[in-house]
């Protein structure tokens, strides 16, 4: 499945907030090494090159388009570096001070079995941050798969859209982190983002959760369907004098290992 960094980045103010929210609850004086996973175009992990400028800040894709994006980034800061890497074989290595990873982890396959291993592997004192989108239960989510759960496209749409395992709770994620000795933090927090333009969630999911179903379909039948969709978000989300009211939840969790 491609990326489109340019999609991703439409909504940058709203997309950039969580990841903000997630590494203030970061308290690492003066990390040494520093890992984002599914770091996408690069542009947030380049703020934590900037907030830690003595620390090797890596960020690690899957996407070769993201990854391209991100290039520059490294150029301008000589502590930033960027790797294809898949989560899913990852480890971190014996040095790793923090690893923060935002909205990343939904597209990985029983990660929080692999949580542990990875709490487990870093050293004590060592961060781990994490959110993932909370909103598979909105009504984008629920229309997306009931349209590709519809007869005219569950043929051509079988399987490709996950659900019920894609991210646990607050309170999976904190009792993970506890049962692996950390101190925790969990928290979920809902934005009411308002959105501009016309049937502007449309635009929101094609940067991220509509990806699989746009992948998985020739041309023509991805503007077929999108425009079947679109006529169920706009009446799901109409929109307002001042804009569309797109209600967004985000889950956190940050860990940090005891000595």
């Amino acid at each position: 499945m491609k990326w489109d960094p340019a999609k991703y980045v439409q909504f940058g103010d709203y997309r950039d907030r969580p990841y903000f929210d997630l590494t203030a609850r970061v308290h690492a004086d003066a990390p040494r090494s520093v890992v984002d996973l599914g770091c996408g175009p690069g542009n947030l992990t380049a703020t934590l090159a900037e907030r830690w400028p003595l620390a090797r800040v890596s960020g690690l894709d899957s996407s070769a388009e993201m990854l391209a994006q991100a290039a520059g980034l490294a150029e301008r800061l000589p502590n930033l570096s960027f790797g294809e890497a898949d989560i899913a074989g990852w480890m971190p290595a014996a040095d790793t001070d923090v690893v923060v990873t935002n909205a990343a982890l939904q597209w990985v396959p029983g990660h929080r079995d692999m949580l542990p291993g990875w709490l487990a592997a870093l050293r004590p004192g060592a961060w781990f941050a994490l959110q993932v989108p909370g909103n598979f239960n909105s009504p984008s989510h629920t229309l997306m798969r009931g349209l590709a759960e519809s007869a005219a496209w569950a043929g051509r749409l079988a399987g490709v859209l996950r659900h019920d395992d894609v991210v646990g709770e607050p309170d999976d994620y904190l009792a993970i982190m506890l049962d692996a000795g950390c101190d925790a933090d969990a928290w979920e927090t809902t934005y009411f983002q308002l959105l501009p333009g016309a049937n502007p969630v449309l635009e929101w999911v094609r940067g991220t959760g509509l990806r699989p179903v746009l992948a998985a379909l020739s041309a023509a039948d991805a503007r077929e369907f999108e425009a079947e969709y679109s006529a169920l978000l706009a009446e799901a989300y109409p929109a307002g004098p001042h804009g569309t009211v797109f209600p967004f939840r985000r889950i956190f969790a940050v860990a940090r290992k005891r000595a």
